[in-house]
């Protein structure tokens, strides 16, 4: 069995991955446990069901960010290399 041990930022462990072969083969054993994972699948939903749009205020403001950031970067290359 291949666990694998789920840690948070500070190092402490928080829970436990198990692959689904090796749930199977436990569920098989211990039926009582098939109850704690409910087998329905949530239907997947279209992306055009997700998606949304932004204000032109909003994009703008992004746009404006990322050619900032893209300067910035830009400007720091040329120092590094020159």
């Amino acid at each position: 069995m291949s666990l694998q041990v789920i840690k948070d930022g500070y190092g402490k462990n928080t829970g436990v991955f198990i692959p689904m072969s090796d749930w199977d083969i436990i569920t098989q054993k211990h039926e009582d446990l098939r109850q704690l994972v409910p087998n329905e699948r949530t239907p997947k939903k279209k992306l055009s069901e997700l998606a949304g749009t932004l204000s032109h205020e909003t994009a703008e403001d992004m746009l404006k960010y990322v050619a900032e950031s893209r300067n910035e970067w830009e400007e720091r290359l040329k120092k590094q290399f020159e």
